[in-house]
């Protein structure tokens, strides 16, 4: 299993080399460098290691996951989009200043729709919805056009928002398993923590696609509402997918 992520890694690096906005092989890099397993778990432990695991120090970012603690999904593909960040700033393929790096830092507490992190985090679209915000990427529904790297927020019925049943994971492609087709992703899954899994396209009900191509208009926080208000609902809203396309310019 790791082997197989360490060479989807290292095409696409050779990709990521001749195309500079394309941050997918970067994704896919930082995913192979994750730990595997440590158990999937929402508890007040899983948060607290989540905010160890990234902090903001001397003006460096610096994200260190441990291998040891529980994990949930939508921590997992975080630590995933900001250890990409802290790499293209360590190659100097972009350059943030000291306060949007500070944004980015998962604080105790946070509220869904709050900061990047809140934003994240949210029920329905959350990811989907800041690349939008911010023009980090673009967003898609659209398989065929899907490529592995992408951030993915599934839906596994068509409830969105309060009584949702979501996953937030790093596509990595799909397969055919006996004539029946399969979509391969990475996360903090059930009960095993952070790896691999594979699932029947049959299972998932809607999909959003992220892609990472704009990663230096993460500027565009300082001027952003402090809590979006579309996100923040969802804890006790429901919503439905036509919105949540709507919300993400689709």
């Amino acid at each position: 299993m790791v082997k197989n992520l360490l060479f989807i890694s290292a095409v696409f690096l050779i990709a990521f080399s001749s195309r500079a906005e394309d941050c997918n092989a970067m994704v896919l890099h930082e995913v192979a460098g994750m730990p595997l397993g440590g158990k999937y778990g929402v508890t007040r432990v899983a948060t607290v290691a989540l905010v160890r695991a990234a902090h903001f120090e001397s003006g460096h970012f610096f994200v260190l996951p441990s291998p040891d603690s529980p994990s949930f999904c939508s921590g997992a593909t975080y630590l995933v989009f900001l250890k990409t960040i802290e790499q293209l700033q360590r190659d100097g393929r972009i350059k943030l200043d000291p306060e949007t790096l500070d944004s980015l830092v998962i604080h105790d507490g946070q509220r869904d729709g709050e900061g990047v992190w809140g934003r994240w985090n949210a029920n329905g679209p959350g990811t989907a919805r800041l690349f939008y915000e911010l023009n980090l990427g673009t967003n898609s529904t659209d398989f065929a056009t899907a490529k592995p790297g992408d951030f993915m927020k599934i839906f596994w019925t068509n409830e969105v928002g309060s009584a949702e049943h979501g996953h937030s994971v790093v596509f990595l492609g799909t397969e055919d398993h006996d004539g029946v087709p399969y979509v391969r992703f990475w996360s903090s899954n059930i009960p095993a923590g952070y790896g691999e899994k594979s699932v029947p396209r049959s299972q998932i009900a809607e999909a959003i696609f992220s892609r990472l191509d704009k990663p230096a208009n993460l500027t565009a926080i300082k001027t952003a509402p402090e809590i979006d208000p579309y996100l923040a609902s969802l804890i006790t809203r429901r919503s439905s997918f036509p919105e949540a396309r709507e919300k993400c310019g689709l």
